[in-house]
């Protein structure tokens, strides 16, 4: 909805509109039709982008993780599954409290009732012809069908009788056709001879129309007539024979299929009593006729399911055939919802068929995970590898590492009562130049330069609003640059343990923090587990684990060696994060050793690198996960011999310890 101003000549602007003019002082209200849902609550595209990345940097695809966000949902949002819950559990209650021999219990009831009134009628006569009667409806059949076709032709002497059984019949022709039409055991309600006619002719006309269509003849004419004539019996309004049979097929195959869930002996019964359908068996004939036509045209349809209903509410033919059509319409539902099958995508969901079971809450919900996942794909959240492979965007990892700082900077204020930007650093000496402002950029604004530039650009009008392209920044003298290696440890232990996504999201927390903040300084991220290597932000949050003995934290200090190299006018920085010690080490031809416990070869190897590392003058970090006493003794003694640091965090500490030190070894 969306309030639509009233102005001074009590003319309403159009819906989607504000007031007039100021003196407006009454307001009319319509619905809202230009555009989105303005009152429409934001798409959270942030906690989305979270959960993706969480399932991506446990190694799950960039696929599976949009099918599972989807299935799971966000906080104050259903997902698929609880959608799918709720539809598996009105099934359950369906077939719970129903079973579908009503009509048979109905049928035996009033022949019951037709049988003791006619029985009370004849003791009361004092006739051979009464006992020989008597003696009749003592021999009928103990089944309610044989004893039905047995009174066609009885000569009721009680009214009451007479009636009961006419009851029947009726009851059997109503059923039979409200199986296939919808509506019609109400309709047919009190049915006169010349209504049973004319059902028995439009069943007649459509057999024919049918036959017709069968043989590839033109019907469309046909087809209009048979409308006009007969139309009152399809309130769905079909368009062509197509849709007629299409309509009629989907009914008749719930019918077939509730005649299929009930014993043999009920479906026999049942088969045999409608030869009675309002005491006219060529009724029954022409239906089986169509059924027969209707599977022949759409073999396609479940005609051999069943479903099993165990509970005490009694379902006529009709309601029974409704409820199958209803279970079918459930499932298919469910698996629509499960996005299971090939090329599945959220467009594919009944919403029509998914409120009309659930509610339009349910609803809602489908629209809304719809309308996520494909702002999701607009904002270009995967784009696919050379290989056809889909992986997180630059933009993605931008968010995802916006988000892991954040959760930083908030772990980091709550154990030193400091923010991020508190702990980054002056921005140095102004020179007293400025420049316009660009992404990224922290210094403090130069207010008078800023005010101006908006002022120059709306000099022909009353606006004063302030634009990004507006703000100058004040120059400052350039700061010191930073090499930064952070090396972390992907050997199975971290999977094992737990550690495999803490330590991408550390990684991600200091990229973003570098490409943002600091972006003169050179990060370079690299892992390590039986070899090293140098690895992009992308390839590091998509890397799945893997089973691979060894801890070469020689091989990753040797690459971190190198960067330090090749940016030998930056301040160098090594930041380890690891939770064993190490138990490989590199030999001169490449081939990685592996040994545990660690070989004199591996410690000393490794140990060399430190010590070349410390040369360098770095400032070097080691992050040590766990309680591994060996492991202890060993990064202490790597603490010794290059001058470092030893950090001993929790999971939850973990990035905003690797952030901290960061920050402290560029002021250092």
């Amino acid at each position: 909805m969306a309030a639509d101003g009233v102005g001074g000549n009590d003319d309403a602007t159009p819906a989607g509109h504000g007031p007039v003019g100021p003196r407006s002082g009454r307001y009319t209200y319509g619905r809202f039709y230009d555009g989105p849902d303005p009152l429409a609550p934001p798409f959270d595209v942030r906690e989305a982008m979270d959960a993706l990345g969480r399932d991506v940097m446990e190694g799950t695809s960039p696929r599976q993780a949009m099918r599972e966000l989807m299935r799971r949902g966000l906080r104050d949002q259903q997902g698929l599954d609880d959608l799918q819950r709720r539809l598996h559990e009105q099934r359950r209650r369906l077939q719970r409290e129903n079973r579908i021999d009503g009509t048979l219990q109905e049928v035996r009831e009033l022949l019951n009732q037709a049988l003791e009134a006619e029985r009370n009628s004849l003791q009361a006569e004092d006739s051979d012809d009464a006992r020989f009667r008597e003696m009749s409806l003592d021999a009928l059949p103990d089944s309610p069908a044989g004893a039905v076709r047995e009174l066609e032709n009885y000569d009721w002497r009680n009214a009451e009788a007479r009636q009961a059984y006419q009851q029947i019949q009726d009851l059997l022709g109503r059923e039979a056709l409200d199986q296939r039409f919808q509506g019609m055991k109400e309709a047919m309600e009190n049915a006169t001879q010349e209504d049973v006619d004319g059902v028995r002719e439009m069943l007649s006309d459509l057999n024919e129309l049918l036959d017709a269509h069968g043989r590839g003849e033109d019907t469309q004419e046909q087809f209009s007539e048979f409308m006009e004539k007969h139309g009152q019996f399809f309130p769905e309004n079909p368009g062509n024979v197509e849709e007629l049979v299409d309509l009629l097929a989907q009914r008749a195959a719930a019918a077939q299929r509730m005649m299929n869930s009930l014993s043999p002996e009920q479906r026999a019964e049942l088969e045999s009593l409608m030869q009675s359908a309002f005491g006219d068996p060529r009724l029954a004939e022409q239906l089986a006729r169509l059924d027969s036509q209707l599977q022949a045209m759409r073999p396609g349809e479940d005609w051999d399911g069943q479903g099993r209903f165990r509970g005490d509410n009694p379902m006529g033919m009709g309601e029974a055939t409704r409820a199958m059509e209803q279970l079918a319409q459930l499932d298919a539902l469910s698996e629509q919802l499960s996005q299971s099958y090939p090329g599945a995508r959220m467009e594919d969901i009944d919403l029509e068929a998914l409120e009309a079971s659930l509610g339009r809450q349910a609803r809602v919900d489908a629209q809304r995970l719809a309308e996520l996942e494909r702002e999701l794909e607009s904002q270009g959240v995967f784009e696919r590898g050379p290989d056809g492979s889909l992986t997180l965007s630059p933009k993605a990892l931008r968010q995802l590492g916006q988000s892991a700082l954040r959760d930083v900077v908030g772990s980091m204020s709550t154990r030193r009562g400091e923010r991020e930007t508190q702990r980054s650093g002056a921005a140095g000496e102004a020179s007293g130049a400025t420049r316009p402002w660009e992404f990224g950029d922290t210094e403090r604004w130069d207010v008078s330069r800023t005010l101006l530039n908006a002022e120059m650009r709306h000099a022909s009008g009353d606006e004063r609003a302030l634009d990004v392209t507006d703000v100058e920044i004040v120059e400052t003298e350039q700061r010191t640059r930073a090499a930064v290696a952070l090396c972390v440890d992907t050997s199975w232990s971290m999977v094992a343990d737990g550690r495999w996504v803490p330590m991408k999201r550390t990684a991600l927390a200091l990229h973003h923090l570098v490409s943002t903040r600091f972006r003169g300084d050179a990060l370079q991220i690299i892992t390590f587990g039986r070899h090293a290597k140098t690895v992009e932000l992308g390839e590091l949050t998509g890397l799945e684990g893997a089973w691979e003995q060894g801890t070469n934290l020689h091989h990753a200090l040797l690459l971190a060696g190198r960067h330090l190299r090749r940016h030998s006018d930056a301040a160098p920085v090594v930041l380890v994060v690891t939770d064993g010690e190490p138990t490989a080490h590199l030999e001169q031809d490449g081939h990685a050793v592996f040994d545990y416990p660690p070989s004199p070869e591996t410690l000393r190897a490794t140990l060399n690198e430190v010590d070349a590392i410390a040369r360098l003058k770095a400032a070097l970090t080691v992050f040590m996960l766990g309680e591994d006493p060996r492991l202890e003794e060993f990064v202490d003694m790597v603490a010794r011999r290059s001058g470092g640091r030893v950090v001993a965090p929790d999971l939850d500490g973990l990035g905003a310890a690797v952030v901290s030190d960061y920050l402290h070894s560029r002021r250092r």
